[in-house]
């Protein structure tokens, strides 16, 4: 996900060294901690505790675009007082490196500079969301060679380069060598935010397509490997492929989660967001059950959308849906019946969620929508109708 305006995000996806098999396959087994915090908070088949929560953004996009102070303890406080158990928190790998400010062209030099002061900082958000016993996962929403915006000059392509995978490997092995005696009951890692594939990654404008399964397969079985070198319990979680969007079968006998959006239809989820939408004429009206744009869609349009998804559950796959939510511009009724389905349709499943985000125009807190009677939260406009239909699921 990608809220600032100024950033241009691709047209939303509408219409270190490599591990050997033999490697990976001393992780496949379902450890004992694992299976018994998965019986305990998610009795289905998924593999996946049934976590639910929120986005916090706070180091997804560094200078130039986005600087702001990192959330408050009192947040993290309200999210466990209100029964959610899960925080994910997305970083751009250049948040914590030794870079100038408003540094957009990274050099292959940059991206193994890491700035321990920068790493304590996001180290302490994760402290304070684990004190009031929040799951957190680890998301690298830019890793070294991708990112599914623009904004930056990436040094290399995350795809079809070995030294942009031995440096994203190297990310992942840093961050689990830093919590590697930390219970998997708290913190897990989620490799790279909406995997797409453009041969040229700094080019708004080219073309996205899925990633080549074999090579997702390639990229995510490494970093699996890097992270899972120090703790081998850990929850290794891989979003799908095309944005998030497909379930990546080839991936499914690595004992690795896979993570979906509850985004469809964007032509609800993003009504109006001008990074998806820059062209003001194409603005269907969202309606729910309805027809936009000159295509029906309903509950039943959703169920065969998730179908994939929940067929990997039945075959023994962990599945989370690590984003959700909708943009302040869909009429609150609208947003409200379609995302009552959406959730139903993963909970009823034994799939969690993380609506981004927790505060902003996502958010329950301070979503800026013209159309909500909020309720005053500590100085916070809180749309309570939406807190309550996430509690109730």
């Amino acid at each position: 996900m990608t809220l600032n305006k100024g950033l241009k995000r691709r047209a939303f996806l509408k219409h270190v060294g490599m591990a050997t098999v033999a490697q990976l396959a001393a992780y496949t087994k379902v450890l004992p901690e694992i299976a018994s915090l998965n019986q305990k908070n998610n009795p289905t088949k998924n593999k996946l505790p049934k976590w639910k929560g929120f986005n916090i953004p706070d180091y997804f996009q560094p200078d130039p675009w986005y600087v702001g102070a990192p959330t408050a303890e009192d947040y993290f406080k309200w999210v466990a007082d209100w029964g959610f158990d899960f925080i994910r928190i997305p970083m751009a790998y250049p948040t914590y490196l030794k870079m100038t400010p408003h540094q957009k062209f990274i050099k292959e030099e940059d991206v193994y500079k890491i700035d321990e002061k920068k790493v304590n900082a996001i180290e302490r958000t994760i402290y304070l969301a684990q004190k009031y016993k929040l799951h957190v996962s680890l998301n690298l929403h830019r890793a070294p060679g991708y990112c599914v915006s623009t904004g930056y000059n990436e040094p290399y392509n995350l795809w079809n380069e070995k030294k942009a995978q031995d440096a994203f490997c190297h990310h992942w092995n840093f961050w689990a060598k830093r919590f590697k005696n930390m219970s998997t009951s708290k913190i897990s890692f989620d490799l790279v935010n909406e995997p797409s594939y453009r041969d040229n990654v700094n080019d708004s404008m080219s073309k996205t397509t899925a990633v080549p399964g074999a090579l997702y397969r390639k990229v995510a079985q490494a970093a699996t490997a890097a992270i899972r070198k120090e703790n081998p319990n850990f929850y290794v979680i891989a979003d799908g492929n095309n944005g998030g969007a497909d379930a990546v079968p080839e991936l499914a006998d690595l004992n690795i989660g896979q993570s979906c959006r509850g985004y469809f239809p964007y032509e609800i989820s993003h009504y109006k967001a001008p990074w998806v939408y820059p062209d003001p004429a194409y603005q269907p009206k969202p309606l729910w059950p309805g027809n936009i744009g000159g295509r029906f869609y309903n509950r039943a349009v959703l169920e065969e959308y998730y179908k994939p998804w929940l067929d990997l559950v039945k075959k023994g796959v962990g599945v989370h849906c690590g984003e959700c939510g909708c943009w302040k511009e869909t009429p609150h009724d609208v947003f409200l019946a379609w995302f009552g389905d959406v959730l139903d349709i993963l909970t009823s499943n034994g799939i969690g969620f993380a609506l981004w985000e927790l505060k902003g125009d996502f958010g329950i807190l301070n979503s800026n929508r013209a159309d909500v009677q909020y309720e005053n939260w500590y100085g916070h406009k809180l749309d309570r109708k939406l807190l309550k239909m996430l509690q109730s699921k």
